[in-house]
């Protein structure tokens, strides 16, 4: 039977016609009335220097506008329980399609969230276990560390007609360990570190951070009648150490307020281990190191799951030695499992495993915990639920997908951008790696500089024509780096014996000190495992990994680097007044807007509106601190400077101030010349973040430094800016250790050293140590390959 061909319409259906997402008259953060039309159904490639207005024009607008749209299809009374998202600043937005982001935010750093809790691994396996583990305990809740195990009994009386009270009981079968309640681990509180006992409360005996001798904190212990505030602690009676430590929540009254009195150890624990370490500000994070032993739970060896939970097993394996199985084996023994009562149930959880391996994280295992996965591991996992979708005319926006990838990787990354894409997606990429940027479809480049210098389109077409322009990407596009002829000579050497954290087996190597040290291998092959794991204590060692900066919008560059302390001593030794006048979040603040600038106004469900402080005009201070002046200029304008224009005020002249110059010469060191002291730390971009800590860090005294793939959000043409800091930073007497996948720090490196073969268990091992003329003459590893081919030789 023959079918008729279907007439061919000369003319395209109005429906096929909205082939263009169109932005007009963009404005957030730097961008400075961007228009630009972007092909729907292709892959686009932003690209642009870091600070550019990348991420502003594809999260902050485009995929911003796409999901508030979106929002707003539901009734007001769910947008109620939903995040509200204000309208971004741009006069027109056509064509948007659903957007769904898969960036870099680390995944939830809360200690009891896994692998396999947020990609929904575990409760696939949860209910596999519930139905055909042996013996069987009970429903899926029985295998979740989460879920505690309840039993209660009463009366309750219901109010309904004749009411009358009903006996009841009530229980629910938990798999939470009772022991470490599904932490995995037990802490141990030193108490010499919570409080020095020579001292009384008055005299600032609690060395806890955050609890000052005149604080509030402090105060409420002061003020409880529980303790004799001026007697030192080593004095206090039985009764009275008690209560100082362990008291039971208590309501006492202080100045007339009721206040809840609780001892010092439980108030540590609510207030410091309820975060898991990853999401501790630095300061904190030392404190605890100091004063907390973490020990692996004794009952539940650290799975987190009670006894009949592990108790219960399908063919010999518990759903703890499934969770701590490598993702790739763990597939292999879900494939072989045949059960045709749940048959559904396996084939969806190997397409979920099988989705791990594919996107190359097939060496995690499922309980491990979230917050210990990289930018680029947390973006990836991210992107697993999305693999087997079945939807189309999606647009899918990537932050740097290629972070934390060997250059073999990439290829496989790109094979699944382009899948997504072959679909019928629009795929919308932030990214710097030219072997990314060579697939795109369509070029969008912004520039031409960072900060107030960028925020425009240099460029927009092929990346063939990118390459013949005249702009900075289009120049650099090709950049290649050659071997170093000659390589320092090493001071010594830093030793580690037999690492074996995660994945390392049994390693010894010598890490060479005073020269320049990249650890390289593909990801999951131990190379974090190596560098922050197993460096003996006490070395000397400044790490600067990849964690996020954490601050609101009240923190600026001026507030994280310690900028702002000399800066406000010089004023207030110029006029004669208190330091305090000059912070923004104490006494000089603007008593209208409490420092913030801006005035919120919350509208429900609907967007807030943030309106400048018309009391303060947006400078933050009260006008009595403004009529204080140091070289002629009050704080607010000190604040409104550029780092490259503060550099130069501060280092001469009446503002002279040699603290002040030292930090903002670090800064202008890391290429963050253009950054304002004022500007929030919520408007940088994750590039600008990571040089902002490096230069935080340059300030501490050590001699090693270990940075974690420092290129992360850099433009190719920032990253011969970074090797030349990282080479002042040797030759100046340091030693610097870099965990590494880009070619050029590679090629610039004094000493490789490339861990492998593979990942996971396949990886592990010391697979070269040398110069990197020898790796590309022996070729004998993967790095070895691609540094060659990189170079050209």
């Amino acid at each position: 039977m023959t079918t008729a061909p279907r007439p061919h319409s000369p003319a395209l259906h109005v429906a096929d016609s909205h082939d263009l997402i169109r932005v007009h008259g963009a404005r957030g953060n730097n961008l400075k009335d961007v228009s630009v039309e972007i092909p729907k159904r292709r892959l686009t490639v932003f690209t642009g220097v870091s600070g550019s207005g990348k991420s502003s024009l594809v999260f902050g607008t485009i995929a911003a506008e796409s999901q508030r749209l979106i929002n707003e299809t539901y009734s007001a009374f769910i947008q109620g329980f939903m995040p509200t998202l204000a309208r971004p600043e741009v006069d027109v937005l056509e064509g948007l399609t659903t957007a769904i982001i898969v960036d870099q935010e680390r995944l939830g750093a809360n200690p009891r969230s896994t692998v396999g809790t947020v990609t929904d691994a575990n409760a696939l396996l949860r209910i596999l276990f519930s139905r055909l583990g042996r013996p069987h305990i009970g429903p899926p809740s029985a295998f979740s560390f989460n879920t505690a195990s309840v039993r209660a009994s009463g009366a309750i009386t219901v109010e309904r007609g004749a009411a009358k009270a009903v006996k009841q009981t009530y229980s629910r079968t938990g798999g939470m360990c009772p022991r470490c309640e599904g932490m995995g681990n037990v802490t141990d509180i030193d108490l010499t570190q919570l409080y020095d006992d020579s001292k009384s409360l008055a005299e600032g005996a609690i060395t806890v951070p955050g609890y000052n001798a005149d604080g509030w904190l402090v105060g409420i212990f002061r003020a409880s009648g529980f303790l004799d505030p001026d007697k030192p602690i080593r004095d206090y009676t039985e009764q009275e150490r008690h209560d100082f430590l362990y008291r039971e929540p208590t309501k006492v009254k202080v100045d007339r307020t009721n206040v809840t009195y609780e001892g010092l150890v439980p108030r540590v624990q609510k207030s410091f281990l309820s975060k898991s370490r990853e999401a501790m500000q630095p300061h904190i994070r030392a404190f605890v190191d100091r004063a907390v032993t973490f020990t692996t739970c004794p009952e539940c060896d650290g799975t987190r799951l009670s006894e009949a939970a592990r108790s219960a097993k399908i063919e010999g394996i518990s759903i703890a030695d499934a969770c701590a199985m490598q993702i790739s084996d763990l597939a292999e023994w879900i494939r072989g499992l045949d059960e045709p009562s749940v048959a559904p149930l396996l084939a969806t959880l190997r397409d979920t495993l099988d989705s791990f391996v594919e996107i190359g994280l097939g060496y995690l295992s499922l309980d491990r915990p979230s917050g210990t996965l990289s930018g680029g591991e947390a973006q990836r996992t991210k992107l697993i639920r999305h693999l087997g979708s079945s939807l189309t005319d999606v647009t899918y926006v990537f932050d740097e997908p290629t972070i934390g990838l060997h250059p073999h990787d990439i290829q496989r990354m790109n094979d699944l951008l382009l899948r997504l894409r072959d679909k019928g997606n629009t795929v919308l990429i932030v990214e710097h790696k030219p072997e990314t940027i060579a697939i795109a479809d369509h070029v969008v480049d912004l520039g031409p500089g960072a900060g107030t210098a960028g925020g425009t389109i240099c460029f927009e077409g092929s990346v063939k024509e990118l390459r013949d322009s005249d702009t900075l990407t289009g120049r650099h596009l090709d950049d290649r780096a050659t071997l170093k002829q000659t390589v320092r000579t090493p001071t010594g050497a830093l030793q580690i014996r037999g690492a074996n954290t995660h994945n390392l087996r049994d390693v010894d190597v010598d890490i060479p000190l005073g020269v320049l040290v990249v650890v390289t291998g593909v990801a999951g092959s131990g190379k974090s495992s190596l560098v922050h794991g197993s460096i003996p204590a006490g070395a000397g060692v400044v790490s600067i990994d990849q964690g996020a900066i954490r601050g609101s919008r009240r923190s600026n560059p001026a507030t994280y680097t310690g900028l702002l302390d000399p800066i406000r001593k010089a004023f207030a030794k110029a006029n004669g007044v208190k330091p305090a006048l000059f912070s923004a979040n104490s006494e000089g603040a603007c008593p209208d807007c409490k420092g913030a600038g801006v005035v919120y106004t919350d509208l429900a469900m609907m967007a807030g509106v943030a309106t400048t402080c018309e009391e303060c005009e947006g400078r933050r201070f009260q006008a009595s601190v403004l009529d204080h002046r140091l070289g002629g200029r009050d704080i607010s304008e000190v604040l409104a400077m550029s780092v490259a224009e503060a550099t130069e005020f501060f280092g001469s002249g009446a503002a002279r101030t040699p603290a002040a110059h030292a930090i903002l010469s670090r800064l202008s060191d890391v290429g963050l010349g253009y950054l304002s002291l004022g500007q929030p730390l919520t408007t940088l971009s994750g590039g600008e973040r990571q040089r902002l800590k490096l230069a935080t860090h340059m300030g501490e005294k050590g001699g090693v430094y270990v940075l974690d793939e420092p290129t992360t959000g850099l433009h190719l043409a920032d990253v011969e800016h970074l090797l030349g800091l990282l080479d002042r930073l040797v030759d100046s007497g340091r030693s610097v250790i870099v965990i590494e996948h880009h070619q050029a720090v590679m090629a610039r490196a004094d000493w490789i050293i490339d861990l492998g073969p593979g990942a996971g268990h396949d990886g592990g091992r010391i697979v070269f140590e040398g110069t990197p003329a020898d790796l590309v003459a022996a070729r004998s590893t993967l790095t070895g390959e691609h540094l060659a081919a990189y170079v050209g030789a």
